[in-house]
């Protein structure tokens, strides 16, 4: 079973009909495949908390799916592409959000096998501040990151801290981040760090760079970043 979070940067003009074509493939090699949406910024109830609580709740449905469709539960993955990279990890690490969070939803979160994140945004304040940094070069306001979250990360750390899957670490399940090195879109530094991070900490964490790679060719099942992708969810599997 995997589960399929798209990107877009959280925004409403981007939904799951982006990654369709990486859920049909997978669906073709026999894998159970549960792609979900989410609200989104732009939307009524999108950003925070919204946007968390739906992929949580998403997610959580699975076992009613199961009911109907013959489902082993034992080996789910969570596959996510750029801002559904950020909320793959996170639901990983939900467990350890704190009691009064926002953004915790009732009941045990279900347990999943490992996280595949395919240049995901895996820190939010590393993210934010980037983007901080090309609003005053380019003096365009742009930053998803601020907006999923309501502010910045000096303005509101205690929410940067539950959001982000940098700061929810050890997540206590395998992890592979996958990442083009000629990503323009989320920079490479940004799953580097991550590793980095995490090998401090446990060493189930493994980063991929594929050199010839942008941001799209990562879930593209006609590039030849593909192979590479369909290995590590099927070794994950």
């Amino acid at each position: 079973m995997v589960v399929v979070i798209h990107g877009g940067y959280w925004q409403s003009d981007v939904g799951l009909d982006s990654i369709a074509a990486l859920s049909e493939k997978l669906t073709k090699q026999g894998i159970a495949t549960w792609s979900i949406e989410y609200r989104r910024i732009g939307q009524a109830g999108g950003g925070w908390p919204g946007t968390f609580t739906d992929v949580s709740q998403a997610i959580d449905y699975l076992p009613e799916l199961a009911k109907k469709n013959n489902l082993n539960l034992n080996r789910v993955v969570i596959v996510g592409h750029s801002a559904g990279g950020h909320l793959a990890l996170w639901l990983a690490g939900r467990h350890r959000l704190p009691s009064s969070s926002e953004i915790k939803t009732d009941g045990t979160p279900l347990s999943v096998k490992g996280v595949i994140s395919l240049a995901g945004v895996v820190d939010l304040s590393l993210m934010e501040e980037v983007l901080s940094i090309s609003e005053e070069v380019t003096r365009e306001e742009f930053n998803p990151v601020r907006e999923l979250i309501g502010g910045s990360s000096a303005e509101l750390p205690e929410r940067y801290a539950q959001a982000s899957p940098i700061r929810l670490l050890p997540l206590d399940v395998p992890q592979v981040l996958i990442h083009g090195a000629l990503d323009a879109t989320i920079p490479i530094g940004i799953s580097q760090n991550y590793k980095k991070v995490a090998d401090n900490i446990n060493k189930n964490v493994e980063f991929i760079e594929i050199p010839s790679a942008e941001h799209f060719k990562l879930i593209n099942p006609e590039s030849e970043a593909w192979p590479i992708v369909i290995k590590e969810i099927l070794t994950m599997l």
